[in-house]
């Protein structure tokens, strides 16, 4: 028998664990001598990777966020690179995540070990001088959205569109009226999604503005309203009732989701998202929403002093569609009276929400083919000698 070829792959975020484990299970479909350890969470210990480090010790949100984690930062870095000098890897897999990552490709380049780094960080975006970093160190790169692959090309970077991997899983073929039978809803009722994010500190600044919202939103209604809380894995049910369902979800009727997420996701007819990759997964169930992004204000401050200024939108949305699809709201303006403004035409037949349902279409059609953890794994499979 052959012996087993070493891959190490990294994955900071809840999205990043779930491509990367569907990428390492389209490269064992493909290869099976393969052997995986690194950085994650329970989607890729559940297709056999060696877990290292638990990710979500370190799965943090801006800069003045990431500096309290120093200490769990640093102990990631130092057992994963005592991994790669004990027991070299033929490939080293990153997945977003960039900084941390940036420095784990600084140390495998003096080791000569070859790195792919599948779904780019967003360096169009902010802190463009980022490329020259992924020019010197990576080797390949698998592109995610349609515009990225010209961008890095443009600045001699090899990269390659594989498409989206949301493409691959995002699906439901439960209709609204199936979903509320099984949840003993009323059908006829408005369904609203609150989706705050999936960090605890994003949870605790960001939920109690959504529930103010609701309960804005059923004292306007004329219909009844069931709002729907997905519970996402790096959570607790327990931890959302402290952080805001418990002082401002009285007298809601409040559903927290466990399980059949996107089937959730595609029965709202509206929701509420904080900015993120959950934006086109909302787009690909053909449900529209509203937009925002808040961060610290100190995070908020130092961000700007690198974001790209020609950038008009900051929402995955609107940047594919090239066009304001969605409404954004960011900073001091995340407020239940604005939130409330942008969500209350969505809830109802009209021009504001046909429209966005049009914008939601072309993002589809311009988010490419299935395909893209099979198109990435083969990307990476060339790279192992």
């Amino acid at each position: 028998m052959s012996k087993k070829k070493k891959v190490m792959i990294i994955a900071g975020e809840a999205s990043g664990d779930l491509h990367g484990a569907r990428l390492v299970s389209a490269m064992l479909a493909k290869e099976s001598e393969l052997s995986f350890c690194g950085m994650g969470g329970k989607e890729l210990a559940a297709v056999g990777v060696e877990l290292l480090f638990d990710a979500k010790r370190i799965a943090v949100v801006g800069i003045a966020e990431v500096i309290s984690h120093l200490p769990d930062i640093f102990r990631a870095q130092k057992i994963l690179k005592a991994r790669m000098k004990e027991d070299r890897p033929d490939l080293l897999i990153l997945i977003d995540f960039p900084d941390f990552n940036f420095m784990l490709a600084k140390y495998a380049k003096k080791l000569e070990i070859p790195i792919y780094y599948y779904i780019s960080p967003q360096v169009w975006a902010w802190r463009s001088g980022r490329v020259a970093t992924m020019k010197k160190l990576v080797d390949k790169i698998g592109v995610i959205l349609p515009f990225e692959e010209q961008f890095f090309r443009d600045r001699g970077v090899a990269a390659s569109y594989v498409g989206h991997p949301l493409l691959d899983s995002v699906k439901s073929d439960c209709s609204k009226e199936d979903f509320c039978q099984q949840y003993g809803l009323d059908s006829g009722s408005l369904l609203i999604g609150l989706l705050p994010g999936s960090r605890r500190k994003e949870i605790a600044s960001l939920l109690p503005v959504l529930l103010q919202t609701a309960r804005q939103v059923q004292a306007e209604s004329t219909k009844k309203v069931v709002f729907l809380l997905p519970v996402a894995s790096t959570l607790t049910a327990e931890e959302l009732l402290a952080a805001g369902v418990n002082e401002y979800g009285q007298n809601l009727e409040l559903h927290l989701i466990t399980e059949n997420r996107y089937d959730m996701m595609a029965a709202c007819d509206a929701a509420l998202v904080v900015s993120g990759t959950v934006t086109l997964e909302l787009a690909l169930l053909d449900t529209p929403m509203v937009v925002f992004y808040k961060v610290s204000p100190t995070t908020y401050r130092l961000g700007k002093l690198f974001i790209n200024k020609d950038l008009q939108y900051f929402s995955l949305v609107n940047l594919i569609a090239d066009d304001a699809v969605v409404a954004e709201l960011s900073q001091e303006d995340v407020t239940p009276d604005k939130l409330f403004a942008e969500l209350n035409p969505l809830l109802q037949a009209g021009s504001r929400r046909e429209k966005m349902l049009q914008g939601l279409a072309l993002v589809r059609s311009r988010m490419g083919t299935v395909g893209a953890s099979e198109k990435s794994a083969e990307l990476a499979l060339s790279l192992i000698s």
